[in-house]
């Protein structure tokens, strides 16, 4: 029978292993529903995809740096998922408004659409620090 510091290590150990596996599989979850098919055939991440090929050539040097700059607060564990999200996006914009390029409105319209409402605090901060006005982009928030 187990006894002492051991059961104690050993009770430890299996709490922490269903713990990992737990918060992993969510993850893992939420990534399977994402590349789930739609109606239309082609899952989230098959259309952010999509967005990002087709507008590639749209993009300047100085919007890929804003782009760069506005993601980094994001921790670098996340920022190149963070980076290709928000870039989809932008391109979906730039895309559906036949824009001839990438601008710097599109950059932060795109920013603001593709980031959850709970991080827009954050995003405020970021754009103010870049001192980039806010106020056309109210209606977004």
């Amino acid at each position: 029978m187990l006894q002492g510091w051991f059961l104690w290590f050993i009770l430890f150990w299996v709490v922490f292993l269903i713990g990992s596996f737990s918060i992993g599989g969510f993850f893992m979850f939420r990534k399977f529903l994402k590349k789930m098919p739609k109606e239309d055939g082609k899952s989230t991440m098959d259309w952010e995809e999509h967005y990002v090929n087709e507008s590639l050539h749209l993009w300047g040097p100085e919007e890929k740096a804003l782009l760069e700059d506005l993601v980094s607060p994001v921790p670098e564990l996340f920022r190149d998922v963070a980076r290709h999200k928000i870039a989809g996006k932008i391109g979906e914009l730039a895309i559906k408004e036949n824009a001839p390029k990438i601008s710097e409105e599109l950059v932060i319209r795109g920013y603001i659409q593709a980031t959850p409402k709970r991080d827009h605090k954050f995003l405020r901060k970021k754009l103010f620090q870049n001192q980039i006005d806010v106020a056309p982009y109210e209606h977004l928030f």
